[in-house]
């Protein structure tokens, strides 16, 4: 083969193996951020989660919103709350439980 074309070909896989490099060092440095769109879309995904359901269901949103005038905020915080804790203690619980896998 020629001289310049085993110079070609050498240059060309050096410029491969910088490429590889680069792209994982890129990769890297770019974890954080994936994981902090990722929350993102998470969050964009339950706004428009949360908005298709009060479309689906005014009539109930309505009724909710009635109950929570009615009853005060404080009281409906208060049981929000002890439902959340129930709803993570039991998420918490399923993991650990055989047959109750996710």
């Amino acid at each position: 083969m020629d001289q310049h074309l085993i110079e070609l070909h050498l240059k060309r896989g050096r410029l491969l193996e910088r490429i590889a490099a680069q792209r994982t060092m890129l990769a890297r440095q770019m974890a954080p951020l994936r994981v902090a769109l990722d929350t993102t879309d998470r969050a964009i995904a339950v706004v428009r989660d949360s908005a298709r359901f009060v479309r689906q269901h005014p009539a109930g949103v309505a009724a909710l919103v009635a109950v929570t005038v009615v009853l005060r905020p404080r009281v409906v915080w208060r049981w929000l709350q002890r439902g959340f804790f129930v709803w993570r203690s039991w998420r918490a619980l399923r993991g650990r439980l055989p047959g109750w896998k996710q």
